[in-house]
């Protein structure tokens, strides 16, 4: 791995380590899962409201985005340019789920939580990289998939959740 100092530009770019393999790993895994749920669910799509339809949509887009963000070249022009979708799809992502109250109707949720530290982190995502913070950017990010993605994710599946149901059921 490169050392990179605060501001400065690598000298090369940065390459997926173990951790970034198997948080891409466990983001195409995810993205299976909700596929098969959404597949096995196509009768009750009907029912789903559409602001659930929006929150899905922009999640699809960030799952999609990541394993090719974390396994591709780093720092080039494509990377930037997925990199800013990807940090909307994040955002507006978090941003939706506020709308989004099924599981607890008409309150919030504790995974709520997770959509406010997107809400900020995703800001900092865009930031850091833009600033050429490379390591605090590459913490942002993993933090991002681990929590936003991947730890939310996986509470997409029990405790009656719809896409759990429709995925078990």
């Amino acid at each position: 791995m490169t050392s990179v100092t605060a501001g400065a530009r690598p000298h090369r770019p940065l390459v997926a380590d173990g951790y970034e393999k198997a948080l891409a790993a466990g983001a195409i895994l995810l993205s299976g899962v909700v596929l098969v749920a959404l597949v096995r669910g196509r009768s009750h799509w009907g029912e789903v409201p559409a602001i659930v339809w929006a929150h899905l949509a922009t999640i699809a887009v960030a799952l999609g985005l990541t394993p090719v963000m974390l396994l591709r070249r780093r720092g080039d022009a494509p990377h930037r340019a997925l990199g800013k979708l990807w940090v909307a799809a994040m955002f507006l992502t978090a941003v939706i789920t506020f709308w989004v109250r099924q599981s607890n109707p008409g309150h919030f949720s504790v995974i709520h939580i997770i959509s406010l530290y997107v809400v900020v982190a995703a800001p900092m995502v865009w930031w850091t990289a833009a600033t050429h913070r490379i390591e605090s950017h590459r913490r942002y990010v993993r933090g991002m998939v681990t929590g936003a993605l991947l730890i939310a994710g996986f509470f997409t599946l029990p405790f009656g959740r719809m896409l759990g149901t429709w995925l078990f059921g």
